[in-house]
Parts: structure tokens; sequence; C-alpha cells
């Protein structure tokens, strides 16, 4: 079981702030070919990759990091600031 966080437009587009998953992902990448299977709300947030950021045990990380052992994903689109 892993806890997934949504936010920003990522939560909108799902529907909820969290929930938690069980999964067999070995990657990031994996749990999002999961996720985008389970029906088209997660399609739609999962469209474009190249538009998220993913963080894995509050660590920014990459799409192909490994699962093993993670307690918490986190998607959210990149941070703009000034």
């Amino acid at each position: 079981m892993i806890d997934v966080l949504y936010f920003a437009w990522v939560r909108e587009r799902i529907g909820t702030p969290r929930e938690t998953v069980e999964t067999q992902a070995a990657t990031v990448a994996e749990l999002v070919d999961e996720l985008r299977a389970r029906e088209e709300r997660y399609q739609a947030a999962f469209a474009d990759l190249s538009a998220l950021r993913v963080a894995v045990d509050q660590d920014l990380t990459d799409f192909d990091a490994p699962l093993s052992g993670a307690r918490e994903v986190a998607f959210f689109p990149p941070m703009t600031g000034g």
C-alpha cells in the first residue's frame, strides 16, 4: 500500500487530494500506468507527464524512480514563482 497525493489541477481532475493505493508497481512510471488504467479521470490527469512533477517520500524525483519501500508519492504541476 502506498499513499498517493494529488495537488493543484491534478487533484481537480482526479477529484480527490489523496488516496491509498495497492500497487505492484516497481517505479513511479508503472504506478502512473496502473492509475491510468483505472478510469478516464486518471487518464486526463496523467495525459502529459512532461507537465507533471513527482516526489517520492517528499523527495523530488523522476518517473523512473523506484518505489521499493516508499510510503508516499505526490504528483503536482511544476512550480512557478516570482
